[in-house]
């Protein structure tokens, strides 16, 4: 349990957080892999983790409430089964596996998938593997027990979105939809498993909301003046430097 008691470098972490959060959701790539580190070092690994998971849930549905329309629910249909089993297993693991050493294997996985993608790209050819079972398995599973230890399914749900080669609007709405499903289904989990959410952790995210909205609205305003090719461009940077922080 913690008071409300930060100091102002804190607090003003704390904002930032909550703006990057709310800019991460409405299709600002990557951005919110800095808060994950930053709130570590606040309130420790596994704590953390029920700190940020509301203030996602909130980000969450200002997402969903923009870019519900260019959701591709045929995607999320194949994906969403092998991200609950991954929750699960996460769920089981959660106490035993180091957290550092975890966040250094979904770092490595997330390189070789992004180099597997470019490698596609180049060679122009179709279904080489995004189509097949085992990859949206392996982007389901992995991504799920990622969301659930560290809230850090963001590189491999974008290599997964990005191996479909959807559009911009269509990348964030089918995002958006994902992570409001799977975060709210963690809710319960983090509450009476886990024990990282209770009323003061809940307290710090409401007052967190007005920033989570000021991202939101900033983040909607950057995306529309980005292309789609520079948007998938900014994707792969700027989730490559993103599994780097895991490694940090």
């Amino acid at each position: 349990m913690f008071e409300l008691d930060f100091s102002m470098l804190q607090w003003i972490l704390l904002v930032v957080c909550g703006l990057f959060v709310g800019m991460s959701k409405v299709g600002v790539p990557g951005i919110s892999m800095i808060v994950v580190p930053t709130l570590a070092i606040i309130f420790g690994g596994k704590a953390s983790t029920g700190i940020l998971l509301p203030m996602l849930m909130m980000a969450d549905l200002f997402g969903v409430g923009y870019y519900h329309r260019h959701a591709e629910w045929k995607y999320l249909w194949k994906l969403l089964p092998w991200a609950f089993a991954g929750v699960g297993i996460a769920l089981w693991v959660g106490n035993i596996v180091n957290d550092e050493w975890f966040k250094n294997i979904i770092a490595i996985l997330v390189f070789v998938c992004i180099g597997l993608m470019l490698w596609k790209d180049r060679k122009k050819e179709t279904n080489l593997f995004p189509d097949t079972w085992w990859f949206v398995a392996s982007m389901g599973v992995l991504g799920g027990f990622a969301t659930m230890i560290g809230n850090v399914a963001g590189p491999i749900f974008a290599i997964y979105l990005l191996a479909m080669h959807l559009p911009k609007n269509k990348f964030i709405g089918t995002g958006a939809w994902f992570f409001l499903i799977i975060n709210f289904t963690k809710f319960p989990l983090h509450i009476f498993v886990w024990k990282t959410i209770h009323w003061n952790t809940l307290t710090l995210d409401v007052v967190l909301l007005p920033a989570i909205a000021m991202g939101a609205f900033l983040g909607v305003w950057l995306v529309k003046k980005v292309s789609d090719k520079m948007y998938r461009t900014a994707v792969i940077v700027i989730t490559v430097l993103s599994a780097f922080l895991l490694l940090v």
